[in-house]
């Protein structure tokens, strides 16, 4: 915790005038009228206010001092983080040409009279190349291929599947060209004759060839009903989508594959019949980020001096997924690359390193430090004099704000052509507000003391959240206390908006590039023989169920919207639990909390029944009610489903 800061004059204005006036008593004895309608007491008060104020400013100098230490052991406030996520673009049709959508187009939410709209930039060029359909064979293992590549290009019948499917059966698709990243669209002459299934639910997975083993594609829509009629199957190709040979044939592949029956979920009695396939791109999807991005930003000419600074022009400097990079020329050698360091304790004096403080955007090159002998130690290179510095990229912006809902985005900044519309099919997640000055304060003797060493759990949050600003939680927990022998487990949970009342499952769960920074960071500060772990929790879904009577003249209506916000708050593994922050680790659920949480509500008459479910946070199963639900030691829970009957009174 922070040092507590002593009050230099703790006196206050009332203070200030009993003073006053006690002096006056002793010193003039005839001034006997000491009522606040007098002039004099007026002029005393006067004084009072203005001595008032000057102590407030005295009282300041403690804080001042304090926050000029923590600059001195090099705290430097956390920036913002920006949110991301995949924008897709729809084309208004398939294109003969390849279709490319440069890096850094903007895509946006809609303004409105109240707010202003959230622009996301996409980090890279984005091709959207058109394909056809040049194999397709099936299989009913995936090693013996059957070519049905006559059939399906000249309108002939053949099975998609064995007579009778059995999960593992396959339709491979050969595309002429790989298209990573691409929107693809299969269209498909079908007769009905894969009877039995749910054609809203058919047991069937595309997969997409990447290299290395098939990925699951992200499907938009099925309108054939599995295969069952004329129709479109849109999917999303991976990135890593590649060319391969199979049977002979090179081609960007794709397969749809029959997959085990989930429960309740109707099976092929037969295969469908297919007469043909052709396939078309209709649009793409790019990685997108809650910043601008500012290219090669000459931030201007070097003095030859060493500590040299320079501010951009845009900040605060958003964290990207790229190191930051400097170039530096002097019209003799051409531009040098100089490269970003945390500070300059381990370079030398031919070390072209620099350092960016990226909340009020200023890089520094490297000091000169005089040494207790008398000599000056250069840490880092420094720019001949005259040299033009130049920024070659980075991202401002960030903030919460860009934690935005499936389908917020609709809006193109710029026309792109054969381009119709734009939209985010899933959430943008990650955005985090910089941090303020009160929470450094706190941070400040953590970080003196842990000093880039990870040895108690304390030690390895603190660095996990330095090391991932957009991380909400971070728990950590030590041998013997749920992580094996000799290894420490550190639990992330990335900070996210709830989507109305609720956050999805997938929202808690951090990307593989958060944790793994989080993991190379504590590697670097580990002690020797400690093995470390990076996930997320274990998540302990819960359903609530409850009838609660409203108070006379409230409506009801409201009232069931107020509880349904009001559970699902407290049971927040973000932001829930008794004091806000978060529901407590391990923390169990009772249903007197559920009880409390409803009848603390303005327009609760009476809460009539609550029942606790179990729910498996992925499928939704339920188990059996129960007055308290045992969390693990280290496991959050999370609200699925939650349902509430109000009544009238």
């Amino acid at each position: 915790m922070a040092l507590p800061v002593p009050n230099l004059d703790d006196r206050r204005f009332q203070d200030l005038v009993d003073d006053a006036k006690r002096l006056v008593q002793q010193r003039c004895p005839e001034w006997t009228d000491h009522n606040v309608s007098d002039p004099g007491v007026t002029l005393i008060e006067l004084f009072a206010w203005m001595t008032d104020q000057l102590l407030y400013r005295v009282n300041r100098i403690p804080d001042r001092n304090y926050v000029k230490f923590l600059e001195l052991i090099g705290i430097r406030l956390f920036p913002p983080s920006a949110a991301r996520g995949q924008v897709t673009f729809w084309l208004s049709g398939p294109q003969p040409d390849a279709i490319r959508i440069a890096g850094g187009t903007q895509a946006a939410t809609i303004r409105t009279e109240t707010d202003n709209a959230i622009v996301f930039t996409t980090l890279d060029d984005l091709p959207i190349v058109p394909v056809s359909v040049t194999a397709a064979l099936t299989s009913a293992d995936g090693k013996k291929h059957v070519d049905r590549t006559t059939e399906a290009l000249n309108a002939r019948d053949f099975l998609a599947f064995e007579t009778q499917p059995k999960p593992g059966n396959l339709l491979l698709v050969g595309l002429s060209e790989p298209a990573p990243s691409n929107a693809l669209r299969l269209r498909f002459a079908c007769t009905i004759e894969g009877v039995g299934v749910d054609p809203t639910w058919p047991p069937l997975a595309w997969e997409a060839w990447t290299g290395a083993d098939w990925e699951v594609c992200d499907l938009d829509s099925d309108t054939t009903g599995g295969l069952n009629r004329d129709g479109d199957v849109v999917i999303h190709l991976p990135a890593g989508h590649v060319a391969s040979v199979i049977e002979k044939v090179r081609a960007g592949w794709v397969r749809a594959r029959v997959t085990e029956p989930e429960e309740g979920q109707p099976f092929y009695s037969s295969s469908p019949n297919v007469r043909g396939i052709a396939a078309a791109t209709i649009g793409g999807t790019a990685e997108a980020v809650h910043a601008d991005v500012i290219v090669d930003e000459v931030l201007g000419v070097a003095e030859g001096v060493a500590g040299g600074r320079f501010l951009v022009k845009h900040h605060p400097v958003v964290p990207g997924d790229r190191p930051m990079t400097v170039s530096v020329s002097d019209d003799e050698s051409g531009w040098q690359e100089w490269t970003q360091a945390p500070d300059f304790a381990a370079s030398g004096p031919a070390d072209r390193h620099f350092v960016l403080d990226a909340v009020a955007g200023e890089i520094s090159f490297g000091p000169a430090v005089r040494e207790p002998d008398g000599t000056v130690r250069q840490y880092g290179a420094i720019p001949p004099k005259g040299a033009r510095v130049r920024l070659d990229a980075y991202l401002t912006g960030g903030g919460r704000a860009g934690n935005l809902a499936p389908r917020a985005i609709s809006v193109l900044k710029s026309s792109i052509p054969y381009v119709s519309r734009v939209e985010n099919r899933r959430s943008m997640a990650g955005g985090v507000d910089g941090e303020d000055i009160e929470n450094a304060k706190l941070r400040g003797p953590i970080s003196l003391r842990t000093r880039g060493r990870a040895v108690t759990t304390e030690d390895f949050e603190h660095i996990a959240l330095e090391a991932a600003p957009e991380l909400a939680r971070v728990r950590a927990v030590a041998a013997g206390d749920g992580a094996d022998a000799g290894s420490v487990r550190v639990l992330v949970v990335p900070s996210a908006e709830a989507e109305g009342d609720r956050l999805r499952f997938d929202q808690l769960l951090p990307s593989d590039e958060t944790l793994a920074r989080v993991a190379a960071r504590l590697d670097e500060c580990r002690v020797v023989g400690s093995r470390i772990l990076v996930e997320p929790p274990a998540y302990r879904g819960i359903t609530i169920v409850a009838r609660v009577r409203a108070r006379p003249r409230f409506n009801p209506t409201r009232l069931q919207d107020e509880a349904v916000r009001a559970i699902y708050a407290y049971f927040n593994p973000i932001t829930g639990g008794p004091e806000g922050t978060g529901w407590p680790f391990g923390r169990p659920v009772q249903v007197g909390e559920v009880y409390a949480v409803l009848q603390g509500l303005r327009g609760t008459e009476l809460v009539e029944d609550v029942r606790l479910f179990g729910a498996d946070p992925v499928t939704g199963q339920r188990g059996q009610a129960t007055q308290r639900l045992d969390l693990e030691p280290h496991a959050l829970v999370f609200s699925y489903e939650h349902q509430l009957l109000v009544e009238g009174a």
